[in-house]
């Protein structure tokens, strides 16, 4: 009887469990990001979330930034630019 190798795809991912941000009280007065990852949709479903949000809370401020591709992480000096510049951020996939 032959044996045939399997191998399993998943991996092994290791990394330190980080605490949950704690929840906002409210939205009014806050800064709202919406980071788009560039896919076909995301802008279209982020205008949207942001439209309705929007009916019902007074934003601060509503910040747009875009990925450079949906296939890569967010550059370090992307995210840097918007944890300083929003209080809680919305990101979408799009597809």
């Amino acid at each position: 009887m032959r044996t045939i190798p399997v191998y399993d795809p998943r991996g092994v991912v290791e990394a330190a469990p980080l605490a949950i941000s704690p929840r906002v009280k409210k939205l009014e007065g806050l800064r709202l990001g919406l980071l788009d990852n560039t896919k076909w949709n995301a802008s279209k479903l982020l205008r949207g979330v942001r439209d309705r949000l929007a009916q019902k809370h007074a934003f601060g401020a509503v910040n747009y930034y875009r990925k450079e591709s949906f296939a890569a992480a967010a550059s370090p000096e992307l995210i840097g630019k918007i944890a300083a510049e929003n209080d809680l951020v919305i990101t979408a996939v799009g597809d």
